[in-house]
């Protein structure tokens, strides 16, 4: 059994890490508010740039002239999984579920006898993925340095990937991220961004439109800024995904160090309880005896 000062030292210890995961869920509480307004607010130029690329896409369809990016290289061998996870722990699954995606798409792509490569961003997801598949890791995307991940990071994740592509190191491209819904759910996704597939529109909403240029040279300017969007919108869903799944991994751990906190105190005053019950009866026999 631990002594008295031994338990004292352990609420004491306790305690200390509580003030920690509580103002670290305080922190998370903060920049998720601000996280998640940016995700929003990215969300609707997104959907309308994928709306008139849709338009523009079901016109140059199977186009001898359509943009690579589009058309793809003709293959579907060689697949590149962009796997972007944040620096910092202490956010829950956020990160192991977005590598667990990535690693069972790799599988399941060399299971069809792909070929599989890994380009990351972010350091958390680095050592699994290399312990894993510690050959097929082509490029890291360091992101140390930023303090939030932007469009800026975006454009340079693009053109990386387009040098990549160009140069014929893949022939598709998948990102995986996590998708904010709430605080308390983060949906681990995978989206294809290369070559860019083309967005669903409604029928009805396709009226005859003439473009100036050309659709092919209108798309070829769009899809690279299409790609954009697309990574800095996924930047910006895991950045409130990371910050939601921080606020509820610290609300946890400041819940079961106040549990701990209580089971040791009352641990405590019941060893303190027997102490004083021992020196009595210790008290009453000495007396007894004189």
């Amino acid at each position: 059994m631990a002594s008295l000062k031994e338990l004292k030292g352990r609420i004491n210890s306790v305690k200390s890490t509580q003030k920690i995961t509580k103002a670290k869920q305080m922190v998370a509480a903060a920049k998720l508010r601000k996280a998640q307004a940016a995700a929003e607010a990215a969300r609707p130029y997104a959907e309308r740039l994928g709306a008139v690329m849709a338009s523009l896409a079901s016109k140059v369809a199977g186009h001898e002239g359509a943009p690579k990016l589009f058309a793809g290289t003709g293959k579907d061998q060689r697949h590149l999984l962009v796997v972007a996870n944040s620096d910092k722990g202490l956010a829950g699954a956020f990160n192991s579920n977005i590598v667990r995606a990535a690693l069972t798409q790799a599988r399941e792509l060399k299971a069809q006898g792909k070929d599989v490569d890994f380009y990351l961003v972010g350091r958390k997801g680095r050592a699994p993925i290399r312990r894993a598949h510690p050959s097929n890791v082509v490029q890291m995307f360091d992101t140390t340095d930023v303090r939030e991940p932007g469009y800026a990071e975006a454009e340079r994740i693009v053109a990386e990937l387009m040098e990549m592509y160009d140069a014929g190191k893949f022939d598709v491209a998948h990102l995986f991220f996590s998708k904010f819904k709430s605080a308390l759910t983060q949906e681990p996704t995978r989206l294809q961004i290369i070559p860019v597939p083309a967005p669903e529109i409604a029928t009805a909403s396709q009226a005859a439109v003439e473009y100036e240029p050309d659709e092919e040279e209108i798309l070829a300017e769009l899809l690279p800024r299409y790609l954009k969007t697309q990574v800095f919108g996924a930047l910006l869903e895991n950045s409130a995904s990371e910050q939601g799944a921080s606020m509820t991994a610290m609300d946890n751990a400041t819940r079961n160090a106040g549990e701990l906190i209580n089971k040791l105190t009352i641990q405590y005053n019941r060893s303190r309880q027997a102490a004083i019950t021992t020196e009595l009866i210790e008290i009453i026999a000495g007396a007894e005896a004189l």
